[in-house]
């Protein structure tokens, strides 16, 4: 399948309260001993990992597909109606990540495949 959705964030106003209903509903667990308190939940076959975080805009949920060349995947979104939300950036210790937001403003996550 081509686009694999790779990861999750969820964004909400504190990070903490966020993460601790997450991992209190779905028995997550969430490691945000990092200097970003950026809450990882390990990817348990067959789904995906994640992220919970705060955010300074209003609360969302955003997804990653995994893609071979994150500036054509922003120069597509945008000849199809997109707007690029984030230009391609190194996560420090992490991938490669853009996003853009489609016709309607759902934010979507780019991430460079590396295994292509």
């Amino acid at each position: 399948m081509a686009g694999k959705v790779m990861h999750f964030e969820i964004h909400g106003s504190d990070a903490k309260r966020t993460q601790e209903f997450y991992a209190a509903l779905f028995d997550w667990k969430v490691d945000a001993n990092n200097p970003m308190n950026y809450g990882l939940v390990g990817a348990e076959a067959p789904g995906i990992g994640g992220g919970i975080t705060s955010s300074c805009e209003a609360p969302r949920v955003t997804f990653y597909v995994a893609v071979p060349d994150l500036a054509a995947a922003l120069k597509k979104a945008e000849s199809l109606g997109g707007k690029t939300a984030m230009e391609p950036h190194l996560v420090p210790g992490g991938p490669e990540i853009a996003m853009f937001a489609d016709p309607d403003g759902n934010h979507i996550g780019l991430v460079k495949d590396t295994s292509v």
